[in-house]
């Protein structure tokens, strides 16, 4: 009885995630299908573009360059540095310089109103941008020509926040590609199954505010209630009774060459933020992936349940389910890709334990720690 027990439970847990699994990739693949929109709501709404920028990342010129060929008449775009010293600012003069038909101007300063040094880069931004329609973009995301149509064109009446994860391209190197199977069958998958259930979550690479809703919740300072400002983003809209919603296709980051000190790095850094920010999304994340399983049909298999060729059979499935995605959504995908992705499965379970432990970490040179009360410094500060 208790041999009969295990393998009927085995093969449940089995039965689900992989329904799960295809599920999820199923309506992500119908989601990308759809045509990308060529104009945005109804009238002509001007933008405001904010670029934070820190140091010399991968294809920093290319993305920057990015945003002036935007195919959209009334936008402008405000740059901003903390530092005179930045390495980037010679980068972001000279693409002002080559497009002076532009609305384009370059902040340097930074405001000390929260731990997080985005937020603080990023203040005097919103402070002079004199659009309704505000939106903030991570200076490594690769813009499409229709970029703003696509974010403009998710908006609804119950509407709070429009928000896009980013899609990793162009690897270089063996930890790059895992950096993309993270990226995107992985975390881009979650976050559109998220957004198309109608529980969408903000990814601050993209974040476009109405600037008068943010206004009425604290303004930029209120996204400092939380040390990731994409988490906070998420609160304030939500408890605003409206939805954060995601675009129909994620936007590219072109990643080039990725240590593995910087994965591994960058995604404990998440998982951490993530933990302390949005601990029901986080909890069940240790059981995702094809690695639990896998392991429950090898068990099975050992108990007599099923033949090995049934392990088999589940590999395939899983992992060729998410290289279709990956395919059909126009994603980076080769034998080495699909190599990552296995890896990347391995991974998440150690990712997942090491995020509850140190909570200090260190992003673009400035020590921050999950165990600061971001809320309460912030009002001492005030």
């Amino acid at each position: 009885m208790a041999f009969f027990s295990a393998v009927w439970f085995l093969t449940v847990f089995v039965a689900f995630t992989c329904a799960v699994q295809l599920i999820s990739i199923f309506i992500v693949v119908f989601r990308t299908q759809v045509s990308a929109p060529s104009h945005g709501p109804l009238g002509l709404l001007g933008v405001s573009i904010i670029r934070p920028v820190c140091g010399l990342e991968n294809n920093l010129e290319e993305t920057l360059e990015s945003t002036f060929l935007l195919d959209y008449p009334l936008y402008e775009i405000i740059f901003c540095v903390a530092s005179q010293r930045d390495a980037a600012i010679l980068l972001v003069e000279s693409a002002i310089l080559r497009h002076p038909t532009i609305a384009a101007s370059l902040l340097i300063g930074d405001d000390q109103i929260s731990v997080n040094p985005k937020l603080n880069n990023m203040k005097k931004g919103w402070d002079a941008a004199r659009y309704d329609w505000v939106i903030m973009a991570d200076s490594n995301v690769l813009l499409p020509r229709n970029y703003l149509q696509c974010i403009l064109s998710r908006w609804t009446p119950t509407t709070g926040l429009v928000s896009s994860p980013a899609i990793g391209t162009r690897p270089v190197g063996i930890w790059a590609e895992i950096e993309c199977a993270f990226l995107n069958t992985y975390q881009a998958r979650w976050q559109l199954v998220a957004d198309q259930i109608g529980l969408g979550f903000a990814q601050g690479k993209n974040l476009c505010w109405k600037r008068q809703f943010l206004e009425n919740a604290g303004g930029i300072r209120a996204m400092a209630a939380e040390i990731a400002e994409d988490v906070a983003s998420t609160k304030i809209v939500r408890n605003a009774g409206l939805n954060v919603r995601l675009t129909l296709n994620p936007f590219p980051q072109p990643l080039g060459y990725r240590s593995r000190a910087e994965v591994w790095n960058r995604q404990v850094r998440w998982a951490r933020l993530r933990r302390v920010g949005l601990k029901a999304y986080f909890i069940p994340e240790l059981l995702s992936g094809g690695l639990f399983p896998l392991a429950a049909a090898l068990l099975i298999v050992y108990l007599g349940g099923y033949s090995p060729s049934y392990v088999f059979v589940l590999f395939l499935a899983w992992y060729g389910a998410e290289a279709m995605l990956a395919k059909l959504a126009g994603w980076p995908i080769n034998l080495r890709a699909i190599l990552a992705i296995v890896l990347r499965d391995l991974l998440l379970p150690v990712i997942w334990f090491s995020a509850w432990g140190n909570g200090s970490f260190v992003w673009h040179g400035n020590v921050m720690s999950t165990r600061k009360s971001i809320a309460s410094t912030f009002s001492a500060d005030a």
